[in-house]
């Protein structure tokens, strides 16, 4: 199934080299399990990918499921220039989702302002996540992790042999 990307900011929570040739859009929820086993699988993919893959995280947080899905994307936003450190710590402990855990997560993650990353300070970064939401709903996404490939739903398994098959990395 092809579908084409909509107006996603491909410019916000990039990891990997700018310049890579390829293009991965992740839809994740910090409280699925399944955004948890796929986000170390998608930073060696990212790291071993020579440059060649960069990975642009948006948040698609079933909250009609998890619970602390929405107030994880909020704090991984307010974690600003730390996101991806906050990212990594979410996904690593999930059993600690929740105000006292996001503030201990925070710490972890070296967030300059911990207390930051819950209630009303963490809340002005709702337009954010909204805005992430809304363009997965457009893209049809449905479930996390979804991935898109240069615009293109990846359907193939998340797993690191798959993933560079799939992308077909000796091409470019």
């Amino acid at each position: 199934m092809s579908t084409p990307t909509t107006a996603v900011d491909l410019d916000r929570h990039v990891y990997g080299s700018p310049d890579a040739t390829c293009t991965l859009v992740e839809y994740g929820d910090f409280e699925c399990p399944y955004c948890g086993a796929a986000a170390p699988v998608l930073r060696e993919l990212v790291d071993t990918s020579e440059g060649r893959v960069r990975l642009v995280f948006r948040h698609f947080p079933l909250f009609q499921k998890h619970p602390f899905a929405l107030a994880a994307a909020l704090a991984a936003e307010a974690a600003g220039d730390r996101f991806w450190a906050m990212h990594d710590v979410l996904f690593a402990h999930q059993e600690k989702l929740g105000a006292t855990g996001f503030r201990a997560i925070a710490v972890k993650a070296g967030v300059e302002h911990p207390d930051d990353v819950v209630g009303a300070a963490a809340q002005r970064f709702q337009p954010m996540v909204q805005a992430d939401y809304r363009s997965g709903a457009d893209l049809g996404v449905r479930g996390t992790p979804t991935l898109f490939v240069d615009g293109r739903v990846y359907t193939g398994r998340l797993e690191l042999a798959a993933l560079r098959s799939g992308l077909d990395l000796g091409r470019r």
